[in-house]
């Protein structure tokens, strides 16, 4: 007889996690099993636990994420969530927390402020949300609390109101008001023109009309930049909008604006473009996620500083920040916190060595005329801090050894600077050209150029070297030569450059002999003006003429000059960061040691000298009548003798123990410590931006030298003062216009205007925007 068993309410099932792990299922109960054994079981409301099963299985290592959130019917989030949550706080973390109505939206203090800004501006409730990114309600309780709640609308006459609205122009845009900005404060020239909106009031209804709400502006997406709208000047909601996130970097924005300071650096603007600084930063370095200062601002200020002599960061504490805002499209620069992190942010990334390559990349491209002669110079960077030991450098200027760095300059024919690289503290210019050369020779391709320096290159091996990677040269001569006959020398006159140059020069062959063989060279020596000097010049340049290769030669002073220039102009030599990296401890150094004995070698060498100096007078003054033999000339100079022997005896024990001592050791073995060097990527980065800058003078230079006759000796004093000008900036039919005021004698106003004519034929537009540069100046 067959019994009939009863029906299971709550059939089991099982979902598998993967080969080890499953979950059995039983009406309302679960269970994990790992293996054939329990290890939790839950009910169907216990989210605490299920969320705790998702982590074991996780944290032992039993299943991969997507087995368990496939498993558990989730998303791979909520897997996240729970581990990110266990790891926190433990197994409490996983409790969820209460549900239900939520108290009232509360805003942030810098969004609070922005909402009763624009609330006392007049703007409705929906245009400030729109403004704000959030919603209508949540605004008009923030405003309740601090005490705005919606107004009493005033009564209007209705008859007047019709009138004046048929009189005024229409109107597609309301105005953002200036609120708690004190950029706005501090430019009280700048006007802005407020369109009337007849027949209403500041104190506007709650329910915003059509033409209100159009304007406002409205969140951007994540790493897109905010739309125009509104007053130019005042960028509080951008601001805003970096703070949530939601904003890469503020687009410039101009208006009406008068008596601007330092408006004239914007000449500048055309040939910042052309050199490719604002294309290349965006391409090699990236900026915060979300910022209001993104890398196009950052190198825009960072340029237009140099050419406005804000020589380091910290003078921008004694700079109007709305001022030069102005010239970047913003309410504001960036103050000195904000500009140094972006450094380190930047100079964090690595790449300052690529961005200077293609900086030159595209500056042989655009002046390859330029490029047939490179000067070649160290210069050398004092140090007086304490936070690193340097190795100590000749200061030719200072004639003195102090602690510092050593750069190495290539600069074109012209002397505009071209490439820098930071050498060893104690290489030579002969021993650190090759490399220089190397990077040099990346950017030029297969155009042959020739290299000029000074002395400090002489080596007969580097001249062959030269010549084997496809360079030619020019160099004084250095150590003892025989000088050329008086009868050698011939007039010999040229024009170079616009200046027409006369001297009086002999031209001989030379031969130098080298490890790999022998060079024949071109010695050209220059007699001076009065006959008594001679300079010698040796090249392997044969196709030549003489009077050019003097003229080139001594025109390596035009790179002096740069370094003169840039020093106090630009403070090419100021310590820009702080900071301090480690350098390579087995770089090959001068032993100090070494050359501590040399030292008192060399003075137990003079004392010595001294002593045979004054035993040699008393032999000269030696009475024969008195001591006829040597013999008694020694007994009466004993004293003397005895500290002569004791001076040489001294001497050779000194320069036995100057022998013991290597010549060279490595820098570790040489400090005592892992040697450290200051920061090289701030530095050359800033570098490039100077030298960016100056190339952009020498720009405006060029272009003003037909109209102004004493461009040689004033021009670049004339591009200076004309960044310093003020003036006036508006937008204008998709123009930038630029009117500045007249400079301070009218030859100079008028090479000035003569500059804006040729600038205007650029058709260059602002970087950020698409409106184009237009500038002038104003009728005296």
């Amino acid at each position: 007889m067959q019994l009939a068993m009863p029906l299971r309410e709550s059939p089991s099932t099982t979902v598998h996690v993967n080969a080890r792990a499953q979950v059995h299922v039983e009406g309302a109960v679960y269970c994990l099993v790992v293996s054939g054994l329990s290890v939790l079981s839950w009910k169907e409301d216990d989210l605490a636990t299920r969320s705790l099963a998702m982590v074991t299985l996780l944290r032992c290592g039993l299943a991969k994420q997507t087995e368990v959130a496939k498993a558990f019917g989730c998303d791979r989030v909520t897997v996240y969530r729970a581990v990110k949550a266990y790891e926190a706080d433990g197994v409490a973390g996983l409790v969820p927390g209460k549900t239900g109505p939520r108290g009232p939206r509360l805003f942030g203090e810098a969004v609070t402020k922005q909402a009763i800004a624009l609330r006392a501006a007049g703007e409705t409730f929906a245009a400030i949300a729109h403004r704000l990114g959030t919603s209508v309600s949540g605004v008009r309780h923030c405003l309740e609390r601090a005490g705005l709640g919606p107004r009493e609308p005033e009564q209007v006459d209705l008859a007047v109101a019709a009138k004046e609205a048929q009189a005024a122009p229409p109107t597609t845009e309301k105005p953002v008001a200036v609120a708690e900005q004190p950029a706005a404060a501090k430019s009280e020239p700048c006007t802005r023109e407020e369109p009337a909106t007849p027949g209403v009031t500041a104190d506007d209804s709650e329910a915003p009309s059509a033409e209100a709400v159009a304007p406002a502006v409205e969140p951007p997406a994540r790493g897109q930049t905010a739309p125009v709208a509104g007053d130019p000047w005042d960028r509080s909601a951008d601001r805003v909008f970096a703070r949530m996130g939601l904003l890469q970097e503020a687009p410039p924005q101009f208006g009406r604006c008068d008596h601007v300071a330092g408006l004239g650096a914007l000449l500048a603007m055309p040939a910042l473009i052309a050199s490719g600084i604002f294309d290349v930063a965006g391409k090699l370095y990236v900026g915060p996620s979300a910022a209001f200062y993104g890398v196009r601002s950052v190198f825009a200020c960072l340029s237009l500083m140099a050419l406005l002599r804000i020589k380091r960061p910290e003078r921008l504490r004694h700079t109007s920040p709305p001022d030069l805002g102005r010239l970047l499209g913003l309410d504001r620069a960036p103050e000195v916190k904000t500009l140094r992190s972006r450094l380190d942010l930047f100079s964090s990334q690595g790449r300052s060595e690529r961005f200077q390559e293609e900086l030159v990349r595209r500056r042989v491209e655009a002046h390859p005329e330029v490029m047939g002669f490179l000067y070649a110079d160290g210069h050398v960077r004092v140090y007086n801090g304490e936070q690193v030991t340097l190795t100590k450098a000749h200061v030719t200027r200072m004639r003195l050894s102090m602690p510092a760095t050593v750069d190495h300059w290539i600069n074109d024919r012209d002397g505009d600077p071209l490439f820098v690289v930071t050498a060893t503290p104690t290489g030579s210019l002969a021993k650190e050209l090759p490399p220089v050369l190397e990077q040099v020779r990346g950017v030029l391709g297969d155009r042959r150029a020739t290299v000029i320096f000074d002395r400090g290159g002489w080596s007969p091996k580097l001249f062959a070297h030269l010549v084997e990677k496809g360079f030619d040269f020019i160099t004084y001569r250095k150590g003892k030569y025989a000088k050329a006959r008086r009868d050698q020398f011939t007039e010999h006159s040229g024009t170079f450059d616009g200046r027409k140059v006369t001297y009086l020069l002999a031209d001989r062959p030379l031969k130098l002999d080298h490890p790999k063989g022998q060079l024949t060279l071109r010695e050209v020596v220059r007699l001076s003006e009065d006959g008594t000097h001679q300079t010698s010049i040796i090249t392997n340049r044969k196709d030549l003429s003489a009077v050019e290769i003097a003229y080139r030669m001594f025109e390596r002073w035009r790179q002096e000059n740069f370094f003169k220039y840039m020093r106090e102009e630009f403070a090419l030599d100021a310590l820009v960061s702080y900071g301090i990296e480690g350098d390579d401890p087995l770089r090959d150094v001068p032993n100090p040691e070494r050359k501590q004995k040399e030292r008192l070698v060399k003075e137990a060498r003079l004392e010595v000298a001294r002593l045979e100096r004054m035993l040699g007078e008393a032999a000269a003054d030696n009475e024969e009548a008195r001591r006829p033999t040597m013999r008694g000339f020694k007994i009466a100079n004993a004293e003397v003798g005895k500290k002569l022997q004791e001076a040489r005896a001294r001497m050779e024990r000194l320069r036995a123990e100057m022998l013991a001592k290597p010549r060279r050791v490595t820098a570790e073995e040489a400090v005592g410590k892992p040697p450290e060097r200051l920061l090289r990527e701030v530095k050359r980065l800033t570098d490039c931006i100077k030298m960016v800058a100056y190339q952009a003078e020498s720009s405006l230079v060029g272009l003003v030298a037909p109209h102004y006759r004493r461009h040689q000796d004033e021009g670049r004093k004339l591009i200076a003062s004309a960044m310093q000008l003020p003036g006036a900036m508006e937008v204008v039919e998709g123009e930038l216009r630029v009117t500045l005021e007249p400079a301070a004698s009218p030859n100079r106003t008028k090479a000035i205007r003569e500059l804006c004519e040729q600038l205007n034929a650029t058709e260059s537009t602002y970087p950020g925007t698409q409106l184009r540069l237009r500038y002038g100046i104003r009728e005296a």
